[in-house]
Order: C-alpha cells, then sequence, then structure tokens
C-alpha cells in the first residue's frame, strides 16, 4: 500500500483554535459550552476518517485583554468532552493535553487509562511540560529539568500501564476467581521529582496504553518527542522549513533507538476551502480581517514572554531585542516575520490569524494538490487541520478535500481497525 497521510483536528473548548478571530465569523456558530454540538463535531471528523482530534488546553486566562478579546482561552475542562464524544462515535482517536507540571503520576494514568478503556482504545496524551503557575515556573527556569519531570512522569504512567498482564481480569463466578494471581504487579519507582507505590486498579484497553502527543520545537522538546512520542506536532511556516524539522525529527528518533516510522511528524494547517480560488481568497481575507489589534499585540507578549505592549507597532520586529528566556518560542515567530521585514503590528496580527501556520486557500482540488506535494516531498506525515470558523472549515474540509484524496489513494476509505494506535501505524 502506498504511504497514506494522517489528519488529526485542532481543537479548543472555547471562542478559537489556532485562528483567533474564529468565534466573530458569521458562520461560527459559537455553541462550545453545548455538549451536543461537540458529538455532532466528532462525528463528522469520523465521516472523514480522521485518524482524530485533540484538544489544546490553557488553565488560566493568560491576561485581561486576553481575556476580554476572545483569544485563545479553554472555558471548559477537555477531559468531559472527550467522554462525550467517544459515546457519540466508534473508530475516531480522542486526544486531550494533560500538562506534567501539576498532577501526580497515579492521576494522570488513572485517568487517561479509564477513558481509554472506556472508548474501547482510543484515547492520546497530549503531553505539555509547563504551564501557568508556580509550579511550572519553577520548572520553566530550566526547561531541562521540566523536561526531567516529564520523563519521570512518563516513565511511571507507562509503568502502570504495563503492571497487568492481558488475562489478568478472570472473573470466575464458579471459582471466586476475580483476578488472576501475580497478574498484577506493583510499581515501586522513586524518581528525582516524584514517584509510585502500589498496584495499578485499571485494566488494560485494546491498545494497553494511550497513545502520545508532543509538540516540541526546542532541541529538548525534540529529544523527549525523539523518544516517547508516536505523534509530534508541529508549526512550520514553509516547505523547507518542514523538511529540515522532518529530516531532523526522524534522526532523532533513529538515535533513539526506535524506528522512523514509530513517530508521525504532522504539520499545522488552515484550510479555507472555497468553490473558486478567487472565492476561497475572499474567504480567507474576510477572516484575516476580523483580526484584533489589541488582541494580537497581547497575545504575541504571552508566546514570547516579552511584554510588547511598549514597542512601536510600525517598526520592524527585528528591533526588538531577543530574551534569553523565551529564545525557542521567539525563533518560531521570528522565522517568517524577519524574511518578510514585517513591522510588529504586521506580525502580531499575522501571528494571531494561524499562528504562522501555513493557510491552504483554493478549490478542493487545489488544496489537494498543496497538502499532497507537502506529504510527497517528505514536508510531513500528515497535517493538524485548524479551523477559522466552526464547525464549517471542517464540514467543508471533509465533504469536498477529503474525497479527493481517497480517490487520489493518499488517505484511507475506511479505518483499519477500532483502536487509535491501529489507525495511526496503517
Amino acid at each position: 500500500m502506498p504511504r497514506q497521510m494522517k489528519f488529526v483536528a485542532s481543537l479548543m473548548a472555547g471562542p478559537t483554535c489556532h485562528h483567533y478571530a474564529m468565534w466573530r465569523h458569521p458562520e461560527t456558530e459559537n455553541r462550545f459550552l453545548d455538549p451536543a454540538f461537540w458529538e455532532t463535531l466528532a462525528r463528522t471528523l469520523e465521516v472523514g476518517r480522521f485518524d482524530g482530534l485533540f484538544f489544546a488546553d490553557t488553565l488560566s486566562f493568560y491576561n485581561e485583554t486576553i481575556m476580554a478579546r476572545g483569544g485563545q482561552i479553554s472555558l471548559l475542562d477537555p477531559i468531559p468532552l472527550v467522554a462525550i464524544m467517544a459515546r457519540a462515535t466508534s473508530r475516531i482517536g480522542l486526544g486531550v493535553t494533560i500538562s506534567t507540571s501539576f498532577q501526580e503520576p497515579h492521576s494522570v494514568a488513572r485517568l487517561l487509562s479509564s477513558l481509554d478503556v472506556l472508548s474501547g482504545g482510543r484515547i492520546a496524551w497530549n503531553i505539555v511540560t509547563s504551564a501557568n503557575g508556580l509550579a511550572a515556573q519553577k520548572l520553566d527556569k530550566d526547561s531541562r529539568l521540566a523536561f526531567d519531570h516529564a520523563e519521570e512522569l512518563l516513565k511511571i504512567s507507562h509503568d502502570m500501564w504495563k503492571g497487568w498482564a492481558d488475562d489478568a481480569l478472570v472473573m470466575d463466578k464458579e471459582t471466586g476467581d476475580f483476578l488472576g494471581e501475580g497478574k498484577v504487579r506493583r510499581t515501586e519507582i522513586a524518581g528525582k521529582f516524584i514517584g509510585a507505590r502500589g498496584m495499578f486498579t485499571v485494566p488494560p484497553s485494546p491498545q494497553r496504553h494511550p497513545v502520545i502527543i508532543q509538540a516540541g520545537s526546542s532541541p529538548q522538546g525534540r529529544d523527549f518527542a525523539a523518544s516517547y512520542a508516536e505523534l509530534v506536532f508541529t508549526l512550520q511556516h514553509s516547505l523547507p522549513d518542514m523538511r529540515e524539522f522532518y529530516g531532523d525529527m526522524k534522526d532523532r528518533v533513529a538515535k533513539a533507538g526506535r524506528k522512523p516510522d514509530d513517530c508521525a511528524i504532522l504539520v499545522s494547517v488552515d484550510a479555507i476551502v472555497g468553490e473558486t480560488e478567487a472565492i476561497a481568497r475572499e474567504k480567507q481575507a474576510y477572516i484575516n480581517e476580523l483580526v484584533d489589534t489589541r488582541l494580537s499585540i497581547a497575545l504575541l507578549s504571552a508566546r514570547t514572554g516579552i511584554d510588547l505592549s511598549g514597542y512601536p507597532t510600525d517598526k520592524p520586529i527585528s528591533h526588538i531585542p531577543e530574551a534569553t528566556n523565551s529564545r525557542d518560542r521567539f525563533n518560531v515567530i521570528f522565522q517568517e516575520t524577519k524574511f518578510r521585514n514585517l513591522t510588529l503590528g504586521e506580525a502580531a496580527k499575522h501571528f494571531v490569524t494561524s499562528e504562522l501556520s501555513p493557510q491552504i486557500v483554493g478549490t478542493p482540488e487545489s488544496v489537494a494538490d498543496e497538502l499532497q506535494e507537502l506529504f510527497e516531498n517528505k514536508g510531513c506525515d500528515g497535517f493538524i487541520v485548524t479551523p477559522t470558523e466552526m464547525p464549517g472549515s471542517f464540514e467543508a474540509f471533509t465533504r469536498s478535500v477529503v474525497p479527493i484524496l481517497q480517490k487520489r489513494g493518499v488517505f484511507r476509505k475506511e479505518y483499519p481497525g477500532s483502536t487509535l494506535r491501529e489507525t495511526i501505524k496503517a
């Protein structure tokens, strides 16, 4: 079978995903507090044979401007939403973001494993190493410590998940044997940061344990992903950038003792589809013009760790001094804007349209062409698809672009099995 691309939908339990004007679009329903909305969306993506969906998450508001202007904020915990969507579907994978900065290993492992069992083996864990709060700030002073902490938590979770034998659950009414003797072992780990002692209570799911997702861009993040991630989510701006990241990650995966295909690289794209090229370009211009300038500066400040409110918005971004504590994040934003010599105002506005991810704009055929070109030129193994309106972006993509890619043989027509791991490995 020829190599086939993967699709994962990026979601957030609030007004925006990557495009920060999404909630302002006239056709966006803004029903993010309605369980039925999420059920219908999950079914739509499953009809489109998406590998999965995942929820990005924030634990608090970055600042008052972002809160007031409807920036990237989570109004609900995504865990209950994933449980709701699991009940409405049977094949699509379901990912949740949980920070390693706050949770104890047993709590994380138990929650994810329970969801994985109840969904029939379709859960993924998007691991993030820092978030708001003192605990995360202490770890984030040394990014290596943050990843060391995350690695300990993940290793302990894996030890718990592997503690049950496949045939441990006997439930023999005649003999009275509920669990097989010696079939569940204890976890005994005392790490530098955290540890665990005792027997894990959740039986394994059909895929044994959740799929691991990670979005590493720093050297430490890339090494962590190379060792543990099965899906890597990255923001890149052009095919050369994608190819560089793709090649680097595949090399790191091999050096970590894994097969390169054990870790799929997915790049983020905003797909804007129109009946004609002109209509698609009009749609793009319309949604991009809805971006709020105050929100743009506030969000760029939050993401870089640099207070940009005092800098003139009509000067090039290259005039802004480097901030050593946010070098990795600043580089991601700086990469394209320095090439185009954008002003701070232009860079901020451009950033919040899609966080500098490519906007793939055109007819269904031309969008499919561009995705296929990026995929076949080893820019990625697939795509994180982000919406510009909800749920219309995903409805248009699944109805018009997916059938073209299926006809060309570069995307599946049916799910290969019942679990998420079966889907991403096919």
